[in-house]
């Protein structure tokens, strides 16, 4: 990855960010974020956002090995970044050994399934779309919702919050070439505005996630 060029600021990865900026903040600011920051979610509330990211993960790293060789998407599919065995052992650690009995998608969660299943295994600008929803916000925000989550929880070392940590040796130089592998991409104007469109539509249904979590974790939160 050393020898991928240096994002550029008119390059796609600045406009696919200016593009998607409103939307983001939306997504980070439901009351639902904001009381998990604050400690004002219980142990219980938390543990039902790793379920949802759970089931989110599952579907787009499916779609991942599907894209795994496609010219155009196949770049973005890094094994480093695979979430799905991490949140396993969260859950684990939350609500013990039957976790996968104790756990199901809501309803917004599964809408959210519902569009990757439509748009990432077929289409490489929609896959790369939402991997870039998901995937730089984990590596961008991550550290901080670990340490907020561990400070309200007490959590020994990086229990409970193994989704946060990647094995990664410079998170800010992995950022970067992964947004010089955005400016790389092949797309016409057209091709990018639907890319953008569609990681839009990723941070909606990532804050519809968060509303609904909300509303059922009203009483800790």
């Amino acid at each position: 990855m050393s020898d991928e060029p240096t994002p550029t600021d008119n390059g796609l990865a600045a406009r696919l960010r200016a593009a998607t900026d409103a939307a983001h903040r939306a997504a980070e600011s439901t009351p639902y974020v904001t009381a998990l920051i604050d400690g004002q979610v219980n142990r219980a509330g938390y543990a039902a956002l790793v379920a949802q990211h759970y089931f989110i993960y599952e579907t787009l790293e499916q779609a991942a090995e599907a894209m795994r060789d496609d010219p155009v998407a196949g770049p973005f599919v890094v094994d480093e970044l695979t979430r799905l065995p991490r949140l396993a052992e969260d859950l684990a650690f939350l609500l013990g050994p039957g976790w996968r009995e104790e756990i199901a998608p809501n309803a917004a969660t599964e809408a959210y399934r519902q569009r990757l299943r439509e748009v990432c295994f077929t289409w490489p600008a929609g896959f790369i779309a939402h991997h870039y929803t998901r995937y730089l916000g984990d590596l961008s925000g991550g550290a901080f919702v670990a340490a907020a989550v561990r400070r309200t929880y007490e959590f020994s070392g990086d229990e409970g919050t193994r989704f946060y940590q990647f094995d990664i040796a410079s998170r800010g130089r992995f950022k970067r070439e992964y947004r010089a592998r955005l400016d790389a991409l092949p797309l016409d104007d057209t091709e990018f505005d639907r890319a953008a469109e569609e990681a839009v539509i990723a941070f909606y249904l990532n804050q519809g996630v968060f509303q609904e979590l909300g509303a059922a974790t009203m009483e800790a939160v």
